[in-house]
């Protein structure tokens, strides 16, 4: 058996994002099996704790980068890769889980030393100039994984075909007992929540024109929550225009997180592009939250029927699914929602990988 397991996320914990959100879920998971977990990020003056029994180790200083229509909170300090490479050969781990192996920097050290098993997870889909400008240097830190894994086939594309890796695809995973341990606190007037980061890729824009249209007209109208921040902030801002019933709650921490997807009656995720695995949405079917979502491959997968699926940009078809989910929303429909969700759980997803750590071990001693 794997004792221990360091888990690498290249973008710092102290910014929310996908990679962190699942590295922490990991680890918490790992913990509870018994592993011994280390994890290591990047963002040296981060001192908060984090909610898991893991060791978290913080190297270099954090900066922010584009990347794939978003910021990467990454750093990029050779002397930060070289401290974190050390700490993970310290911690002797049976297994080296890197997230998203290819985003600089923090990881890069202890990917090309190799001194342990490594898995490697792709979570990037959507290939531009960064991913073909550095082809032979992804070929060159990809010969430092053992095992390779992807969160979805748009993501094994991208990265697989660019690294020359080939992917295990399997998902992002879900802590849905998590989901449902905060009260619910539904009011009278819906509550549509839109969660993420506030970047034009994300689609908030689209909500808000789509939650003001309706309201401009309907006998009862409804509340929208951006939650989240970014560099669109002060546009979306400026496009709500003040309304009283648009609220911008700004970034969040878990719980809070949780909370807001529990007072929802409907989440709607409006990305228009570059999203490899609907995590969001199974999130807020396991919070017993309707959905509404942008009719994009990486939601359509984690849909799976349960949620409405709209054209993305369009904010007509999206103020009609709302109305739909608001009026034909039924407990057989939220149950159903939460059963299909239990395909992604986090305790089936690391049964999986805890295989996959032994293929990982099995292969790196054949190469030694």
């Amino acid at each position: 058996m794997i004792r221990r397991v360091a888990l690498v996320s290249p973008y710092a914990l102290s910014v929310p994002g996908g990679v962190q959100e699942q590295v922490l879920a990991m680890s918490r998971e790992l913990s509870s099996r018994g592993h011994d977990v280390l994890v290591v990020a990047p963002d040296s003056a981060d001192h908060r704790s984090y909610d898991t029994p893991a060791r978290v180790a913080r190297f270099g200083r954090r900066v922010s980068l584009p990347a794939n229509g978003s910021r990467a909170p990454i750093t990029l300090s050779p002397r930060a890769a070289r401290a974190a490479r050390d700490t993970v050969a310290a911690f002797d781990p049976g297994v080296v889980h890197f997230h998203e192996p290819f985003a600089p920097l923090v990881g890069w050290a202890a990917l090309v030393s190799h001194r342990a098993p490594a898995v490697a997870t792709l979570h990037r889909s959507g290939e531009g100039p960064a991913v073909r400008w550095t082809r032979p240097l992804l070929t060159r830190l990809a010969r430092g994984v053992d095992v390779t894994v992807a969160v979805s086939d748009a993501a094994a594309a991208t990265m697989g075909n660019a690294s020359g890796l080939d992917a295990t695809v399997l998902f992002n995973g879900l802590e849905t007992e998590r989901f449902t341990t905060t009260p619910r606190e539904r009011g009278g007037e819906p509550l549509i929540v839109v969660l993420g980061r506030l970047e034009q890729r994300k689609g908030q824009a689209t909500a808000i024109e789509a939650v003001r249209a309706h309201n401009e007209v309907a006998a009862h109208p409804w509340r929208l929550a951006v939650v989240g921040d970014g560099p669109e902030r002060a546009r979306l801002e400026a496009l709500a225009a003040h309304d009283e019933r648009v609220t911008f709650a700004g970034a969040v921490g878990d719980s809070e997180r949780r909370a807001w997807l529990r007072r929802a009656h409907v989440v709607v995720a409006p990305s228009l592009r570059g999203e490899s695995f609907g995590l969001v949405l199974l999130e807020a079917m396991a919070s017993e939250s309707s959905v509404v979502a942008s009719d994009i491959p990486g939601y359509r997968a984690a849909a799976g029927g349960h949620a409405r699926l709209v054209a993305p940009g369009d904010a007509g078809a999206l103020a009609r699914a709302i109305g739909e989910a608001l009026d034909e929303e039924t407990p057989a429909r939220i149950a159903d929602a939460r059963r299909h969700v239990e395909a992604w759980s986090m305790h089936r997803l690391m049964d999986e990988y805890e295989r996959l750590y032994i293929d990982a071990a099995e292969r790196f001693g054949t190469t030694r």
